[in-house]
């Protein structure tokens, strides 16, 4: 039988309109922001507003939580934390979570796409964003965590952030990481509150273009199934973002944003994917989103699946911003120790600064110690 024919009777017995079966395709998008970064992240979302997902607010702390803009929010373990929040323990975030798993698989349930933002190094974000993950992908749901690592100097916070990435790698689909030591490149000398800020703003908007790529109509929509190609099992992932303006705008704001990449990488040419988002003004053309892939794709490795969306904005006239997510990527985090500060800064005089691991690898097979490590899995 004919393919055309076989879609028209398809669709006959289903008794459906095209538009009611495509209404039916788009999944469900939930967006959950854990502990106190990432309530924050999902309040500039909900402020900015967000097409086609829903986004929940998830804390401890009940005084941080009463301020956060959120569709809904979940107190979480109010048993154990009283709302006072998990004083920076993991331990404390694990089991307050679990004590609302109920209400974290109703939210989910239903659900083809779940993101999952958090600070980690904290004791809520760090320590429940990995239980939050699990549900999720016992639901069925496409999982991708968005995170940020702490600063260098935050010696007590980077180890906790450390587990507790491994910790989400473990059962998420994908983790984009923002190195905060990173944020210097592009927001070095802007004030403290306006650096965090980026932070935020970088992923709430990445979340909202790939949510509204996947829900709303575009110039070029993003396919859910491409997504999920792309971003199973993908590990670690890096993020950057560029902007370019005139006759160049495409190759500028390409570089920026596979130059500026807010995690420490390996080489980009071993790169197992790339997701690239595209935001212009009503001059973009398609041969601009094109020669944006195209770039792309000469830069990583050979047989790396790509895929891309775009989007117009009519108040980017002149202008581009190019969003491009590495996948699969070597992190130095995951598999070095922490980088030591040497003798508090370098060399004295007449004095090598001995480096030492401060970090070691947990051995393989070896018994993950705490309450963090046994209710999170083997390592």
């Amino acid at each position: 039988m004919d393919r055309n024919i076989k879609g028209i009777v398809s669709q006959a017995l289903s008794g459906k309109s095209i538009e009611e079966i495509a209404k039916e395709a788009i999944p469900r998008i939930v967006v959950f922001g854990v502990g106190g970064a990432g309530c924050n992240i999902v309040s500039w979302m909900k402020e900015k507003g967000i097409s086609g997902a829903k986004i929940y607010a998830l804390n401890s702390d009940a005084k941080h939580l009463s301020i956060t803009k959120a569709d809904e929010r979940i107190l979480l373990g109010y048993n154990i934390c009283g709302g006072l929040g998990c004083g920076g323990f993991p331990e404390q975030g694990v089991k307050a979570t679990e004590e609302a798993a109920e209400e974290i698989e109703k939210a989910i349930s239903g659900s083809g796409l779940v993101f999952i933002t958090a600070g980690l190094g904290g004791g809520t974000g760090t320590g429940g964003s990995p239980v939050i993950a699990r549900i999720a992908k016992d639901l069925g749901a496409l999982t991708i965590s968005v995170v940020t690592i702490p600063f260098q100097v935050e010696r007590a916070r980077l180890v906790k952030a450390k587990e507790g990435l491994s910790r989400l790698v473990e059962v998420c689909d994908a983790v984009i990481v923002i190195d905060n030591n990173r944020l210097r490149r592009v927001a070095g000398n802007l004030p403290l509150t306006e650096a965090f800020g980026v932070a935020n703003e970088l992923i709430a908007t990445f979340i909202k273009n790939i949510s509204e790529t996947i829900a709303v109509p575009s110039l070029v929509n993003l396919d859910f199934a491409d997504l999920k190609a792309i971003m199973t099992g993908s590990g670690v992932c890096a993020i950057g973002v560029g902007e370019g303006q005139g006759d160049t705008k495409i190759e500028d704001a390409v570089e920026r944003a596979l130059n500026t990449q807010l995690l420490d990488i390996g080489e980009l040419s071993k790169c197992e994917g790339a997701l690239v988002h595209i935001e212009g003004g009503d001059d973009m053309t398609l041969e601009d989103v094109t020669k944006a892939g195209e770039i792309v794709v000469s830069r990583i490795a050979p047989n790396a699946k790509v895929s891309w969306g775009a989007r117009v904005n009519s108040k980017m006239q002149g202008a581009v911003k190019v969003t491009v997510v590495l996948t699969g990527v070597d992190s130095p985090f995951l598999v070095q120790g922490l980088k030591p500060f040497g003798v508090l800064g370098g060399r004295r005089a007449g004095v090598e600064a001995e480096e030492v691991e401060v970090v070691e690898r947990a051995e393989k097979g070896k018994e993950r110690k705490g309450l963090f490590g046994r209710m999170m899995g083997k390592g």
